[in-house]
């Protein structure tokens, strides 16, 4: 048989991403062939995937985490439209892996049609590989001056005839308001594929909670097919930027008698902000994201994350006084580390054509480099040593490169062909390349030396910390919090049968 299902939300971080791969899990766990979709993502956080032309091409990371649940590989089939913003105006648009065009709203309408006619045949091809794919909505389903055209949520769920359950966060509170409302400004066929509700990221007694979920019930005719609990060590693969709060995870207690502080500057246009997950999966090691130059200070190990548009994040970081704090820092001896456009920034000049188009601009002249950007994208994974021989794996996604350095400055990393990546200069190290600090052993030894730079000579590294092993132990509890809180039984009849046949209209939908 192939089944599946659509996975909407009341808003953006209602949890869709995270229930759907707690869904793919499930089933995966049940011997259930399952693929995750979303027709279109709109992230900076991507991630690589090898093409079948051999060629590197990108996916939303919440789609390669949902891969992961599935027990499969990434592939470009599984998030076929990525739009990447790099600006409030403006964002990239990633077809199948590359990037096409630069589109505004304004141009969205006319570049609409191939983008939902890439989308559903992706989603056709995947509906005949696999048993059930299980589609993640983008958004709310509700955007009701979007609805014309849409191809993600409702369109894509008329289009394919899913069954679609709508998850609320009630964190936020008016969960009821916000899923009755979801459902009542919706057109009657729409209506007709809305199956039920999902509340998520509940606390405390749930017994003053069933009144109100047996009044939706009543009200709109649908069931709510269960209550997720709030659950503190699902951070991992933040999907929305809104996820992030000031301290990533709950850091552990220190393996040795000191803790290791980081600081990651939240710049307005992070990209791939995920990159430092895995620093704070070591035990005393605290990761928190700011934006206060007085924080810089009391760090021992700052970071410049990924940025999708380098010139105008680092107008920000001197505006707003983190440049000099930056400065500082590393003035004070103590390590500093850019990753992607935030090595870029570190650089003497940024030569830019491509992404901001202003030309050449001063960088903050912490590495003796210049960067180039080229209107070729490099989209790759990337594999090296470290140290001599520690190996490292990641990813590159980046348009700037390294036109030129000073001949006596040392690579942060090599190549497996001994070719050097990125660069250290005293304290100051950088790296074009995402996901490193998944390779447990590079993590360490870099740790490591940060310790040792900052003077933190209680600092231990953890040996055991396995990032891989971490990221299962999340997309399991998925799975068990699906299966210990969801009817299954009745999702499992949604994903066999298709959208029930007698669901009632709520007044007063959406003008036809």
């Amino acid at each position: 048989m192939t089944g599946g299902l659509l996975v909407a939300g009341t808003t953006s971080d209602a949890g869709k991403s995270v229930l759907t791969a707690g869904i793919c899990r499930w089933l995966h766990r049940q011997g259930v062939k399952v693929a995750p979709f979303k027709a279109q993502n709109m992230s900076n956080n991507s991630a690589v995937v090898v093409g079948p032309d051999g060629r590197g091409g990108e996916i939303g990371r919440a789609q390669a985490m949902q891969a992961a649940a599935c027990g499969l590989a990434p592939d470009l089939r599984f998030n076929p439209v990525l739009l990447k913003p790099g600006s409030d105006l403006a964002s990239q648009v990633v077809l199948l892996g590359e990037a096409i065009d630069t589109m505004t709203a304004a141009t969205f309408r006319s570049l609409r049609p191939r983008l939902a006619e890439t989308a559903y045949t992706a989603l056709a091809e995947l509906r005949a590989a696999y048993d059930v794919v299980i589609c993640e909505g983008a958004g709310s389903p509700t955007e009701i001056n979007l609805r014309d055209g849409d191809y993600v949520n409702m369109g894509l769920a008329r289009q394919a005839n899913l069954p679609t359950i709508v998850v609320g966060d009630i964190d936020r509170g008016g969960v009821f308001a916000a899923m009755f409302g979801t459902l009542a400004l919706l057109d009657p066929a729409d209506q007709a594929l809305i199956a039920g509700f999902v509340v998520n990221k509940f606390r405390g007694d749930r017994g003053p909670l069933e009144p109100g979920l047996a009044m939706l019930g009543q009200l709109t005719g649908r069931p709510t097919y269960g209550v997720l609990p709030w659950a503190v060590d699902l951070w991992l693969d933040a999907e929305d930027s809104l996820a992030y709060g000031r301290v990533l995870g709950r850091p552990a207690a220190p393996y040795g008698t000191q803790w290791l502080d980081v600081a990651v500057v939240r710049l307005p246009r992070i990209s791939n902000a995920t990159d430092v997950e895995a620093l704070a999966t070591e035990p005393g090691v605290r990761v928190r994201l700011t934006v206060e130059p007085a924080e810089l200070a009391a760090a021992d190990l700052v970071v410049l994350p990924g940025s999708k548009s380098t010139v105008a994040d680092l107008a920000w970081l001197r505006e707003t006084g983190l440049a000099d704090a930056v400065a500082a820092h590393v003035a004070a001896g103590r390590p500093l580390l850019g990753i992607c456009g935030g090595f870029q920034m570190l650089a003497r000049a940024i030569h830019d054509p491509v992404e901001s188009r202003h030309g050449s601009v001063p960088g903050l002249g912490l590495l003796p480099v210049e960067i180039t950007f080229d209107p070729q994208k490099t989209v790759r994974p990337a594999a090296g040593t470290v140290a001599g021989d520690l190996p490292v794996r990641g990813y590159e996604i980046h348009h700037g490169y390294v036109s030129a350095a000073d001949p006596q400055l040392s690579p942060l990393l090599r190549y497996l062909d001994g070719v050097g990546e990125g660069a250290v200069h005293g304290t100051v190290h950088g790296t074009h390349w995402h996901g490193a600090f998944e390779s447990d052993e590079f993590r360490r030894w870099f740790l490591a030396r940060v310790a040792r730079l900052a003077g933190r000579t209680g600092f231990r590294v953890a040996p055991h910390t396995s990032f891989a092993a971490a990221r299962e132990r999340t997309l399991d509890l998925l799975g068990d919090l699906v299966e210990e809180h969801l009817d299954t039984a009745a999702l499992w009849r949604l994903i066999e049968a298709g959208p029930p046949a007698d669901l009632p209209f709520v007044p007063p939908g959406a003008p036809l």
